[in-house]
């Protein structure tokens, strides 16, 4: 038997225990696509059985349902489930909550699938959509509608690291009749557990932090037993299916979560005061710090600030992609949340989905550099990108 009120560094390590894995310490990876049965009887109860962990992976599969059930349980939710990107997890949350005839209220400083999906798919049947600024909160009760049905936040947003009022905004849309999903990725349930806060579902590309390796795509959805069952049935029609690989590597990632997110939180900070302190440096991005436009928020609703930090350079486009190639242990790269240190250039990956006027509009100008900090010394870190901007 489990021990009530565990810390979240023992329910990462214990909390699948509950399924029973024989001897074998490390749980074994159900690598098949499909489950046989004694005999008809028990194959139709299973094909009624919610959680299909035993049917077909699909539908689920037990190495989906030990990654759900810590997940649960560090998001304080009642249920989760994992897909096989974080766009799957945000489509299949967006379209079950919505429908043809329904109003979307969304941040403007958004993921930018999860722009492309209210835009350039569910526009088409029907769907309408308010972007407002996340800092506002006055603006999205003035954008509500009696057609509202959900709120899109995703707080710490990417790459400004802006911070939504999560319970403000909360209390907004459920007085409107609408629900609210978060994107609390950057956060990760270390630092951030949205639906304390009010929020209704939490999705993560668990690609990121989650995982924390750079080895895996995956998405996840934590909310009530009622929502996440609502959300699978849309889910598993659009085919977003986690592999029995990824998940059990996911199940590995988290494992080592807390302490991962710690060093996160550590060496981001360090980094961030350096760069304040750097004369090449003309803004730096991070809630943790005192100056950013959300830190009194972010320390009210986060218990750390994050391994993400962002910095304006005194440059332009071509001083920021020279700054890039002088670094040595950050890789050039997309994604974040590894172990790994990590750059990239926001204004040359935006043009794949917006213009660059719509990059400028939300403050992402051609010198930005977007850092992810990862677990190596802080001080090695620190070095590095003083010798790439010649300080």
């Amino acid at each position: 038997m489990q021990p009530p009120d565990l810390g979240i560094e023992t329910t990462l390590v214990h909390g699948d225990r509950t399924a029973a894995s024989g001897s074998a310490v490390t749980p074994p990876i159900y690598q098949t696509s499909t489950f046989a049965f004694s005999d008809a009887d028990a194959m139709a109860a299973a094909a009624q059985t919610p959680t299909f962990e035993r049917f077909y992976t699909r539908y689920g599969n037990p190495n989906h349902g030990a990654v759900e059930r810590i997940l649960a349980a560090i998001e304080g939710g009642e249920a989760a489930m994992v897909s096989a990107s974080g766009m799957g997890a945000i489509s299949s949350t967006t379209i079950a909550l919505t429908g043809a005839g329904t109003h979307v209220v969304a941040q403007r400083m958004i993921y930018d699938g999860a722009r492309a999906l209210l835009s350039r798919v569910l526009s088409r049947f029907g769907v309408e959509v308010t972007y407002v600024d996340q800092h506002d909160t006055r603006a999205f009760a003035a954008a509500m509608r009696p057609n509202t049905r959900l709120v899109m936040l995703e707080s710490p947003s990417n790459p400004l690291l802006g911070i939504t009022d999560v319970a403000e905004v909360c209390r907004i849309a459920h007085d409107g009749g609408a629900l609210v999903s978060i994107d609390s990725t950057i956060a990760t349930p270390v630092n951030q557990r949205p639906l304390e806060l009010g929020a209704d579902v939490v999705v993560h590309s668990a690609t990121k932090y989650l995982g924390g390796h750079s080895d895996l795509i995956a998405g996840v959805v934590v909310s009530s037993r009622e929502l996440v069952a609502r959300i699978w049935e849309t889910h598993h029609i659009l085919g977003s299916s986690l592999g029995p690989f990824e998940a059990w590597l996911l199940l590995r990632g988290l494992r080592t979560l807390e302490m991962r997110v710690e060093r996160h939180n550590h060496n981001a900070l360090t980094v961030a005061r350096a760069m304040e302190a750097h004369p090449r440096v003309t803004r730096v991005y991070y809630p943790g710090l005192d100056l950013h436009q959300g830190h009194a928020i972010a320390k009210r609703q986060m218990r750390g600030f994050g391994g993400l930090v962002s910095i304006e350079i005194d440059g332009s486009f071509d001083d920021a992609r020279d700054v890039i190639d002088r670094l040595a242990l950050f890789a050039s790269a997309a994604s974040l949340g590894g172990v790994e240190s990590l750059v990239a250039q926001p204004a040359a990956m935006w043009p794949s989905s917006s213009t660059s006027a719509d990059a400028r509009a939300m403050g992402i100008i051609p010198s930005l550099l977007r850092l992810s900090i990862g677990i190596e010394r802080a001080e090695d870190l620190v070095a590095d990108l003083n010798h790439a901007l010649g300080g």
